[in-house]
């Protein structure tokens, strides 16, 4: 792989793991180690993948297809990676995604019950041979995360799930993480942002020595 190549950071969490606030934090922290930073979402991250997001998080479908649900999230992917992705990559930028294909496996793998089979050849057919190069899982406790969950705004599609969907959802992130320990780091965000804050800039900084040595 060329060094002028930008690296695909994707940032993996379930309800109330402080994506949000914790993206900022590493948009920053990538910035001034002086990395052209191209920050996205899935799914969305083109009007096209928006407009299917809207699909996807709005209550106008609620009796959508488990099947159905999954292959707008690789269309989306599809989209994405074509539209803004691969160019951003190819032109040296890091890219910082919020969720990615970790994440169909978690929900429409461990939360729907979709077999990973199914999922992997889509990921295949979608992404080639890309994957991220390092992807930080936002873990905490199904219990605290929806506790934080709660305190927001109103819940869409996915945040009005039971439980025992999100277990399987946590279940399935560690499942990849302890597979892939390389690629995904996983972050405890149960204590204050100023802790979860501290882990992720140890990681990163790790990451970026890996890189330059």
């Amino acid at each position: 792989m060329s060094m002028s190549r930008g690296r695909f950071i994707t940032v993996e969490g379930g309800e109330g793991a402080g994506k949000t606030s914790n993206l900022t934090f590493i948009r920053a922290f990538l910035e001034s180690a002086g990395k052209q930073v191209v920050f996205t979402r899935e799914p969305g991250g083109t009007p096209l993948g928006e407009a299917i997001r809207e699909l996807l998080l709005g209550h106008r479908h609620t009796g959508m297809a488990d099947e159905t649900e999954l292959l707008l999230m690789f269309a989306a992917r599809a989209e994405h990676l074509q539209e803004k992705i691969l160019p951003a990559l190819q032109a040296g930028s890091w890219v910082l995604c919020d969720r990615f294909t970790d994440a169909s496996y978690a929900y429409q793998g461990g939360g729907r019950g979709i077999s990973y089979q199914r999922i992997g050849m889509l990921e295949e057919f979608v992404q080639g041979n890309l994957r991220p190069d390092l992807t930080l899982l936002l873990d905490l406790p199904v219990e605290t995360g929806l506790q934080r969950a709660g305190k927001r705004s109103d819940p869409d599609r996915f945040e009005s799930e039971t439980r025992d969907f999100f277990t399987k959802v946590r279940d399935t992130y560690l499942a990849i993480a302890r597979e892939d320990p390389e690629r995904v780091k996983v972050i405890d965000a149960s204590p204050s942002l100023e802790q979860v804050q501290g882990q992720l800039q140890a990681t990163l900084t790790r990451y970026m020595e890996k890189l330059d040595a």
